[in-house]
């Protein structure tokens, strides 16, 4: 009867475990502001994904003449109205702005999936390359969290013609390790059945020559730093990692925003080729 009772709980746990993907998304569907609180007018588009999926952002243009235009990719949790604040400063200061919704979050169609996910996120690259009011030559793509983690695997997979850079805030740098790092005693469960499809440790190296910027604190619970220096070890050159002393997850645009706003459109202008 025990024995039974530990192949039922192994049973379960593998389950469970093996369906982990869901468990890296946590999306809703309430608008939180929209670009207009801001001032700024703005253009919501639908674009499709791989598979058809309908998926939804929003393209601000920059106010004054554009330097660049940056994609970004929001983080794990609500849907880009709530992570639309930490780049919403870039139209102000030069910067074409596009945040979109990965399929299952706001109002973008579709069941999440790590592979659709992914290919949501090519697709959001794809729709910025068919528009015809940007500069195709400066392209820049900034995830945070899991949409770092996003935008270093599309980058690293896929050779995008206009893209200047790559920026990565608080991205880990394996699905695998992430889960470990937040499994006790069911790790060796988590590392035999968590695939790393997707991680970006596996394709960071394949960004370069594209300019890579990865930036972490230290003080980091959701994903630990190492997972910044694993990355760094791995990409190709050019490449640079902005230690952010005792910052937590997404802080740099957060807590420490006054510091790293500035260097980080500083080091945009310098990927676009502004003055």
């Amino acid at each position: 009867m025990k024995k039974m009772l530990l192949i039922i709980i192994f049973i379960l746990t593998a389950t469970a475990l093996a369906g982990l993907d869901h468990v890296f998304y946590y999306p809703d569907h309430r608008e939180y502001t929209t670009p207009t609180a801001d001032g700024y007018k703005f253009e919501e588009v639908q674009f499709p994904s791989k598979d058809g999926t309908k998926l939804f952002g929003w393209f601000i243009p920059a106010r004054d003449n554009a330097l660049g235009t940056v994609i970004h990719f929001h983080g794990n949790a609500q849907n880009m109205s709530a992570h639309y604040s930490f780049v919403s400063w870039l139209p102000a200061n030069g910067f074409n702005l596009f945040v979109f919704d990965y399929r299952g979050y706001g109002k973008s169609e579709g069941r999440i999936s790590r592979r659709g996910v992914y290919e949501d996120s090519v697709a959001a690259i794809e729709y910025i390359k068919t528009r015809t009011d940007i500069d195709q030559n400066k392209i820049i793509l900034f995830g945070q969290s899991i949409g770092g983690v996003n935008a270093l695997s599309v980058a690293g997979n896929n050779r995008f013609d206009g893209v200047v850079g790559v920026a990565a805030d608080s991205a880990f740098s394996s699905y695998k390790g992430v889960a470990m790092d937040h499994t006790t005693l069911l790790k060796p469960l988590a590392a035999l059945l968590i695939s790393n499809k997707f991680s970006p440790k596996k394709s960071v190296q394949n960004i370069s020559p594209v300019p890579l910027l990865l930036i972490h604190g230290t003080a980091d619970k959701v994903v630990p730093y190492r997972h910044a220096e694993v990355l760094l070890k791995k990409a190709g050159e050019p490449k640079e990692l902005w230690t952010v002393p005792n910052g937590k997850h997404t802080e740099a645009l957060g807590a420490y925003f006054t510091e790293f706003a500035p260097k980080l459109l500083t080091q945009f202008k310098t990927w676009a080729g502004a003055k």
